[in-house]
């Protein structure tokens, strides 16, 4: 056992001890082996951060968003120049191959780097009156204390797409990491804190997932919940939230189609389908579930998918050219296994890969593998798999195949592959998500929205409709004589 311990609980400007003398062992997926380990907090450690927090407030709300923006402008430009470095951290804590790290670590100085420009742009409205003896003014005032929880899938971006738009609005944050992958938040917070982020406005806990949710949910100082992760947990918050009053901003699973018509580019549109399906070994929340091709160009498009596929190399994130790293538990490995015996059980034939990786490292990996003939009760198409599994379905009609897309508890994204314009518009109208990508499997940029409909979430992150999420509009009604 590794005898390092992590500082992990940062609280109003301090990196902190605990009273507890109980720790977590952080292990890399891949190697299974210990990386180090972090203070285990619990709901006292979260009170006293909240409190932290709620003490820092009016300062920090009270600069104007030109004030804020500088901290923010140079929080992005150290993670940008300390890319490589944060980017073998992710990847040592969460697999991912390191030039997919790398480009989460700046895509999350994006993030900061877009709020840093929209933290002088908490825009009000002057409303024209009614009547000639009043004024209405509309003005933004940041909603408080923010807890924040994240996700391991995206232990850097997640963190700064939620925290870069609540510090832009003036609000004061408390951050949760998945306990998966606490070391990239710990790095976040590190640069904040030499960006110059006065104390208390950022805090930091890990250890005890319930202990400190239950704090976060029911301590009355905490104003918004903003929660990336499964639904199952999303509803748990909204019921748990309610006694407060609390807002609560949900961005949740998804279950995405792709729709191959019969005038897709082959070409393009299988590389994107990789893209989209294998990236982060498919455990993302946008990335494609469900393949759906039109008849016509099965064959070639299959054949098409599973030489390219064939083509990925599997092994450790940090070793150069490594296009798939392991899943990241071994409860993810049996999700994969469960859903691939589901699928051939019930009629799928297997296009490539399977259940059983031939290489020699000990981490939760297996191959991309692809299943064709896929039917509507296979588990693959019904939930949410978090794997490198990708299952074919044929259609012949445009109504029913966007009827089969729709026909789902998620809303998150689905993709499109066309080269018609108005089929485009046609589709893209009629499918029941809160994204849509046509010919383009990368929805998640800082100046755009991104969310959900349905049991998907509730919220848009980024652009500027994030800073929303964080923003009360207050109104002033004045009389005049």
């Amino acid at each position: 056992m590794i005898s390092t311990l992590t500082k992990s609980i940062y609280i109003n400007g301090q990196w902190r001890e605990v009273n507890s003398a109980k720790t977590q062992t952080i292990y890399n997926p891949a190697t299974l082996e210990a990386i180090t380990e972090i203070a285990y907090g619990g709901q006292e450690e979260t009170k006293e951060a909240i409190d932290a927090a709620s003490q820092a407030f009016p300062n920090w709300s009270g600069m104007t968003g030109r004030e804020r923006s500088r901290i923010l402008y140079k929080a992005a430009e150290l993670m940008r120049k300390d890319a490589k470095r944060l980017g073998e951290i992710l990847t040592t804590e969460q697999g991912k191959p390191l030039k997919e790290a790398i480009g989460e670590v700046k895509g999350a100085a994006g993030f900061l780097l877009w709020y840093a420009e929209e933290a002088s742009r908490g825009y009000g409205e002057w409303i024209p009156s009614s009547t000639k003896s009043k004024r209405l003014l509309v003005i933004p005032k940041p909603i408080g204390v923010v807890a924040a929880i994240t996700p391991w899938n995206f232990p850097s971006s997640m963190i700064t797409r939620k925290l870069g738009p609540a510090l832009a609005a003036g609000c004061t944050t408390v951050l949760k990491p998945s306990p998966e992958t606490p070391l990239s938040a710990i790095e976040i917070v590190k640069i904040f804190e030499e960006a110059g982020m006065p104390p208390g406005v950022v805090n930091l806990v890990t250890g005890d997932a319930q202990e400190i949710g239950k704090e976060m949910l029911t301590n009355k100082e905490v104003k918004l919940i903003t929660f990336t992760g499964s639904t199952a947990v999303g509803k748990y918050l909204m019921r748990e939230a309610s006694d407060t009053v609390k807002k609560v901003s949900l961005e949740l699973g998804g279950h995405a189609p792709i729709i191959a018509f019969d005038d897709a580019d082959l070409d393009k549109a299988t590389t994107l389908a990789v893209a989209s399906k294998f990236r982060n070994n498919g455990q993302t929340c946008i990335c494609a579930n469900r393949l759906y091709v039109h008849e016509a160009i099965a064959d070639e498009f299959t054949a098409l998918l599973k030489e390219k596929v064939e083509k990925l190399k599997i092994g450790l994130g940090l070793e150069e050219n490594t296009d798939l790293g392991p899943l990241i538990s071994e409860q993810a490995l049996e999700k994969f296994n469960s859903h691939l015996d589901d699928a051939l059980a019930k009629g799928a034939e297997l296009v490539t890969g399977g259940s059983q990786w031939k290489g020699d490292l000990p981490g939760y990996f297996c191959p991309p593998t692809i299943v064709k003939n896929a039917t509507d009760e296979m588990k693959v198409m019904r939930e949410e798999t978090f794997a490198p599994l990708f299952p074919i379905q044929t259609f012949t009609n445009e109504d029913e195949v966007i009827r089969k897309a729709n026909d789902t508890d998620y809303g998150l994204a689905a993709y499109i592959f066309t080269e018609n314009t108005s089929r485009t518009l046609r589709v893209s109208e009629k499918l029941d998500y809160g994204m849509i990508g046509v010919n383009d499997v990368f929805p998640s940029v800082p100046e755009a929205p991104f969310g959900g409909i349905k049991q998907s979430g509730n919220s848009k992150e980024g652009g500027h409709y994030g800073m929303d999420e964080f923003l009360e509009k207050k109104l002033i009604s004045i009389g005049i004589e």
